[in-house]
């Protein structure tokens, strides 16, 4: 089966996206189950594509993950990435800047560590957040010694499209995904890190005080995602009450980017080919 992954890819400018979306929504499954059984699929399929984008040499692929805390993003790094080789895959996570990093611009800590040709870069959390926490947080600011004008969220916008299109014209497959978990079900899995002494290290008073800041925060990934979605680089909204659905969706979006490359092993050229045959009579003459 080949899920609809169309029907969660948000339109450039619109600002319903979140809206359309149930964040306990499992279409395409009705049992885990299944869900599970097709994610395993995929996470084979994905151990194929990846060697083919390492040998092609051609393209580089960013995934991009956002969502509030507690929404499932390392879950789902470490089970839609499970069947990858690690040699190929590079995972970053940007929390707060560092001194160095504030003393440049709001791109640069994530532009410097972009995936190269043939390798799988993952963003846990990105360039997004200075359109999302300093948004919410607007005293952020001046930490970065930016000056703040009315326009600077549309700005900011501007700068991550033209960024975006310039790596897609290079070669960087980018999808991003937006984990769409509801109020509640944060709740619960905040509760679940105080319940479990292996989790209490995941918890901070921060994310309580973050919790009050909910419909700003929805505010602002709203007009985040809809200003920078785009056919080259697009957001999916992935509900992700159910951390089963979130993975299998994501791990679907995924391989069918990959496999709209029409990705192959490289081809030998004549030269190559009777390097190979000669190789092979002198192993055999070992014999």
């Amino acid at each position: 089966m080949t899920m609809n992954v169309d029907r969660f890819r948000v339109r450039h400018g619109d600002r319903r996206a979140l809206a359309r979306h149930a964040p306990n929504e499992t279409t395409h499954f009705q049992t885990k189950d299944a869900a599970l059984a097709h994610l395993q699929k995929r996470i084979a399929r994905l151990e194929e594509l990846q060697q083919l984008l390492y040998e092609e040499d051609r393209y580089a692929l960013l995934l991009i993950l956002q969502g509030m805390d507690g929404a499932g993003k390392d879950h789902v790094i470490k089970h839609v990435m499970s069947g990858m080789n690690p040699q190929g895959v590079e995972v970053h996570a940007f929390k707060q800047p560092s001194a160095d990093e504030l003393k440049h611009d709001f791109l640069w800590r994530a532009l410097k560590v972009l995936p190269a040709r043939g390798r799988i870069g993952i963003f846990n959390r990105s360039y997004y957040e200075e359109t999302l926490v300093v948004r919410v947080h607007p005293s952020l600011l001046e930490a970065e010694r930016v000056r703040p004008g009315p326009r600077i969220w549309q700005h900011r916008f501007e700068d991550i499209n033209a960024v975006e299109r310039h790596l897609w014209r290079s070669g960087t497959i980018i999808r991003k995904f937006y984990l769409h978990i509801s109020r509640k079900e944060q709740a619960q899995r905040l509760l679940a890190r105080l319940d479990d002494p292996s989790k209490n290290w995941k918890f901070s008073p921060a994310d309580l005080k973050e919790r009050r800041n909910w419909p700003a925060y929805r505010a602002a990934y709203r007009d985040a995602i809809a200003a920078t979605s785009h056919a080259h680089a697009p957001w999916y909204v992935v509900p992700a009450d159910h951390k089963w659905f979130a993975q299998t969706l994501v791990a679907e979006v995924v391989v069918q980017a990959l496999e709209a490359l029409h990705l192959s092993f490289p081809r030998l050229t004549a030269a190559q080919r009777k390097h190979l045959a000669d190789a092979r009579r002198l192993l055999r003459a070992a014999l």
